[in-house]
């Protein structure tokens, strides 16, 4: 028989959303959270770029609601949208207080860059191009620190546990052991699936685990076809790739060419620091005659003050930042879909909630604003964490039917499977779109999932992930925010707020 647990509340995932929450439902009973790897395996950790808040002077909840709709392009939840840019202060300066060190200007205020699609300095940093590792060493602490919150460590979940219609927990296993976790509430804090894709700056947990299996079970997602790319990751052979942040063309580097050129100005009105999807595009398009690189050799000795940890990971390669181009390519970096929440995180299946990448909030639309997904971790964590404190407690649950530990797959059958999908994913699903492409990579998941061997659980939940983003992909002819279809290559006003639910 498998171990049977039971807790107040069940956190899967240990990002910034998974780990907000943990700290912050503690106070209404026992938690676990559980994680693939270590409780330090997030993509929250590798977050460079910083945190967007009205925090400055001349800045208003009104202004970031407004950048943020426009780079939605039509698909943003104005509701969700507000509640973000109206709570969002409140929650910076509380992980500030908790003990996260983010910059300071003489005055001893919070010191706000500014990044692509932002109309003032509002971005919140802490140790140059780290701060996504100081909130994850910040909310770690604060984890560890509580008595009631449990960390369960390389532990992977198989499946929700679904009795008449509601959540009760998740089939896993802990360490090796199989476990039924029975909970009031499970909080899904699974993270992207950057994974999916060649090119990805995501870590390799990444696989869209959380998507898959909320799927299976029946639980609604939408708007999976937009994916976002980022536009410039280091353009090396490498698993992920290095993240060359944003911030660095909001410091005034810039994009060019094989012959030296500064192609971006004739792209668009705000050149290098246009949205992320149409950054993206033009650096694809520039691809087919040659090398793109991002040269910022003009910010000289401050650079290796303001991105220390960009400059490391350029020096490791042998790239000087100061005095090199940098090269530099599209890659798989956020999704902006996924499970369907209310503003509290409450999904389509009772008893189970959603906050972080794996949710679809509303927040970011068709295209996520820089910097807004750290945010969009700390607001709706801490409304999911208020909402779970008032769950039901659940009746007595009868110890479920045994089961077996899936076998530990064949590793080598396995990894070719994971480079096939994103092999498949980046050919045909990926930046530039079309039907005929969408149907064959349809075509060779299927191929691919038939041939998957017993106990590959993370490749199947690839396999799953990639068929729900081709699927939305195929289903929206028009192209907007990260969605772009080649076949369709504008908007149309008939998708105009329409979402695609699988």
């Amino acid at each position: 028989m498998p171990d049977q647990l039971r807790t107040r509340l069940l956190v899967l995932g240990s990002g910034v959303a998974g780990l907000h929450t943990a700290w912050r439902a503690s106070e209404f009973g026992e938690v676990i959270i559980v994680t693939k790897r270590s409780l330090f395996d997030s993509a929250t950790a590798y977050a460079q770029g910083g945190i967007a808040a009205a925090l400055g002077a001349g800045d208003s909840p009104a202004l970031h609601r407004r950048d943020t709709l426009a780079a939605g392009a039509a698909l943003c939840d104005a509701a969700a949208v507000q509640v973000l840019v109206e709570e969002g202060p409140a929650r910076v300066r509380e992980l500030q207080t908790a003990g996260a060190h983010f910059y300071l200007d003489p005055t001893g205020h919070l010191k706000l860059g500014r990044e692509a699609a932002h109309s003032t300095n509002r971005i919140v940093h802490a140790h140059g191009d780290q701060t996504g590792a100081e909130v994850a060493r910040t909310l770690v602490e604060r984890v560890r620190e509580s008595k009631r919150i449990r960390v369960l460590e390389k532990t992977r979940v198989l499946e929700l546990i679904v009795r008449r219609g509601e959540c009760i927990g998740v089939r896993a296993t802990v360490a090796g052991r199989a476990a039924n976790i029975i909970a009031d509430a499970t909080v899904l804090a699974t993270g992207g699936c950057g994974q999916i894709y060649r090119y990805t700056t995501n870590p390799v947990v990444a696989t869209g685990d959380g998507f898959a299996i909320a799927h299976r079970a029946g639980v609604t997602l939408a708007d999976m076809e937009f994916v976002q790319f980022h536009p410039t990751a280091l353009d090396t052979p490498e698993n992920p790739l290095a993240l060359i942040s944003e911030a660095v063309r909001g410091e005034g580097a810039v994009l060019v060419n094989q012959r030296g050129e500064r192609f971006m100005k004739k792209k668009h009105r705000l050149a290098e620091l246009a949205p992320r999807d149409v950054v993206a595009r033009a650096i694809f398009r520039e691809q087919r005659s040659g090398p793109v690189y991002l040269d910022a050799r003009k910010l000289g000795r401050n650079f290796t003050k303001r991105f220390p940890g960009i400059f490391a990971l350029c020096a490791a390669r042998g790239i000087d930042p100061r005095k090199d181009l940098m090269p530099v390519t599209p890659a798989a970096h956020y999704m902006m879909g996924g499970v369907v929440t209310d503003l509290h995180g409450r999904s389509s299946m009772s008893r189970l909630w959603a906050c972080g990448e794996v949710a679809r909030t509303g927040v970011h639309g068709a295209n996520r604003l820089a910097s807004n997904s750290l945010l969009e971790g700390l607001v709706f964590a801490e409304r999911v964490a208020r909402a779970v404190g008032q769950t039901k407690k659940l009746g007595a649950v009868s110890k479920a039917a045994a089961w077996k530990v899936p076998p530990l797959a064949d590793r080598g059958a396995a990894q070719v499977a994971a480079d096939s999908v994103r092999a498949v994913m980046w050919d045909y699903a990926g930046i530039a779109r079309t039907a005929a492409g969408l149907r064959t990579a349809r075509d060779r998941l299927a191929e691919i999932e038939s041939r998957l061997p017993i106990g590959a659980t993370e490749e199947a939940n690839m396999v799953e992930t990639a068929r729900l983003v081709v699927e939305a992909a195929l289903m929206r002819r028009e192209s907007r925010g990260g969605h772009y279809r080649a076949d369709y290559p504008r908007a149309k006003g008939a998708w105009r707020g329409r979402h695609i639910e699988l």
